[in-house]
């Protein structure tokens, strides 16, 4: 037996759910609030008998792994571990690999754990640390408790002897970023300073960030636990484990510099913040953040390193398929401290983002004299730059005449010289990615894929409704293949066939199933009709949307032969829409 049947043969789905989610019989299934959207019926359904889940308010669903891939944000292998230690597996022993890292990582987190409560710990007993965080920092006494935060006392070897009393030996004390050889032997590695531990997105310590109590010119004010097995600076998003539930249902997330503003954010009651090390921004940083809302916002400082930091993320989002904007901080505060003044002040500077390119735009008018010959060209070569980072053409086009207009040059001349560019120039790399954008008109056709499919799967006799569709009217791949194989097998009942035997994913001729049972069993056969008519002219309408926005856009271009050609397939578009229609009255 594989890890992910071995992990299914031990837990039930509706255990692992209702962890999320507060679930109530009805009748067969499970149901309660979707996790993923703000709803006061509920949607969200657990099958405990095909060991399934979907939510009917975003047309997801899946078995336990992909629920915990959504809910989690976590790719495949993570989703894995994760049920993999629910269950009680030892994957690596599985694997014939027992001694490999997992056994080395459960003795890190564990040192790690003991290592956050001896230093909260060492807080209550340090009056000078309780001042800065209760008094300077003004965080309460639930607020200290909900992040853990503590202090190092500043002695030679406190955490080393602690944890050596816990049977660790000085090389796992090592390997968990907590000890370092100095001139007087093995000792620790934060001394005096507050510490803020750092968790992985479910909520397991994997390093610190400590903060000098006392400031010190000779010491640097902030430190981090090293590179270890469990902490990846590249990778961590700090707070993600308490902001993410926020940021999936406010549908984006504020991303600050200092753990500390993260810690006054969620104080204040705004808690989809987190922050990235610093304004090093990674690709994996984005990507992580992503999986939760797709809509990330930026309150980083205005100055060289904010712009900086800017220029690399606009790239990377367009590169990971997010949209990043620019908050402005008033008078050049940090978000901790605008928050001190007043948090509505923080809520209001969060709704007036900017979008990325427009802020970078503005920001490089205000320092370069674009008045004169070289301003221009050193406006041009920053912002174009930019611009190349865009995937999107129409955007692009879309600077180019905004740059032209602001500096008083042809349109002709900044696409010239965007043209021209070449490796020299730095240009910016693009990765074409496909991703799957979870925004309202995605969701929307994702409910209609599944409805129509239900009908026609369940009921044989509406097979003809199929008939005016073809496979580019589905955009998941799932439905596309279900569809297919409806076509060419008309006379399939949707039941005498085990799932498997199909050429779709089991779990999604499940879920189909499901949407069929709680959406129209029991519904006469006319009233299925109607249904079936109904949801083929709005997935034949959505198509005709989407091919029509593209031919507007392939016309701006085209020479007269190529037009022509465009207009041909316009008439086909509109004349395929008047049949559906039609049919739909006649139904009727």
């Amino acid at each position: 037996m594989d890890a992910v049947e071995e992990v299914k043969q031990r837990l039930s789905i509706e255990d692992v759910i209702s962890e999320y989610v507060q679930l109530k019989r009805a009748g067969r299934n499970l149901k309660g609030l979707s996790p993923f959207s703000p709803e006061k019926t509920p949607s969200f359904m657990v099958s405990p008998e095909k060991q399934i889940w979907h939510d009917f308010s975003s047309g997801k669903g899946g078995d336990m792994f992909t629920f915990i891939q959504e809910v989690e944000g976590l790719d495949f292998k993570a989703s894995l571990e994760l049920l993999a230690r629910k269950a009680g597996i030892d994957l690596e022993q599985m694997h014939g690999q027992g001694s490999g890292n997992a056994k080395k990582k459960e003795r890190l987190y564990e040192a790690l754990q003991w290592a956050t409560r001896f230093y909260q710990k060492q807080l209550t007993g340090s009056q000078a640390a309780l001042e800065y965080l209760l008094g300077k920092r003004r965080f309460t006494k639930s607020t200290v408790l909900e992040f853990q935060l503590g202090y190092a006392p500043n002695t030679d070897d406190a955490i080393v002897k602690f944890l050596r009393t816990k049977k660790f030996t000085d090389a796992e004390i090592k390997d968990a970023g907590l000890g370092t050889k100095r001139y007087r032997g093995f000792g620790d590695m934060f001394r005096g300073r507050i510490m803020v531990p750092l968790a992985d997105p479910q909520g397991r310590v994997i390093g610190f960030t400590a903060r000098l109590l006392v400031d010190d010119p000779n010491a640097p004010k902030y430190i981090n636990t090293p590179q270890t097995l469990l902490y990846d600076k590249g990778r961590h998003v700090y707070g993600l484990h308490l902001a993410k539930e926020t940021i999936r249902k406010s549908k984006f997330a504020v991303v600050v510099e200092g753990n500390l503003d993260v810690i006054a954010s969620h104080q204040a009651g705004v808690r989809n913040v987190v922050a990235s090390a610093g304004t090093a921004l990674t690709e994996a940083n984005v990507k992580t953040i992503g999986r939760f809302a797709g809509d990330i916002r930026f309150a980083f400082d205005s100055d060289r390193a904010g712009l900086a930091a800017t220029e690399r993320a606009i790239p990377i989002a367009q590169k990971v398929g997010v949209n990043v904007s620019i908050i402005d901080i008033p008078d050049g505060k940090d978000p901790d401290e605008l928050i001190q003044k007043d948090p509505k002040l923080w809520e209001k500077a969060i709704e007036k983002h900017t979008y990325a390119v427009d802020w970078l735009i503005t920001r490089y008018e205000q320092q370069l004299d674009i008045s004169t010959g070289q301003g221009k060209r050193q406006f041009t070569d920053i912002i174009l730059k930019v611009i190349r980072g865009l995937s999107d053409h129409v955007e692009q086009d879309h600077y180019v005449a905004e740059l032209a207009a602001k500096i008083g040059v042809s349109s002709d001349a900044i696409r010239s010289k965007l043209r021209s560019s070449t490796a020299e120039n730095t240009r910016l790399k693009r990765t074409k990615t496909e991703v799957v954008k979870d925004d309202s008109a995605s969701i929307e056709q994702r409910k209609l894929e599944q409805h129509f499919l239900a009908l026609t799967l369940l009921q044989p006799q509406l097979r003809d409704y199929l008939n005016p569709l073809d496979d580019g009217m589905f955009e998941q791949p799932d439905a596309r293949a279900l569809y297919e194989f409806l076509k060419q097998n008309p006379k399939y009942d949707g039941t005498s066939t085990p799932p498997e035997a199909l050429p779709v994913k089991p779990d999604y001729v499940k879920i189909t199933s499901l949407v069929y049972d709680e959406l129209y069993r029991g519904l006469e056969i006319t009233e299925l009709q109607y249904e079936a008519a109904r949801l083929q002219t709005q997935l034949v309408e959505a198509y005709v949307k989407r091919q029509k926005a593209a031919l507007a856009q392939a016309m701006a271009t085209a020479n007269d032969t190529r037009t022509h050609q465009l207009q041909i397939e316009d008439k086909r578009l509109n004349d395929l829409l008047k049949q559906v229609k039609v049919k739909t009255v006649r139904g009727a």
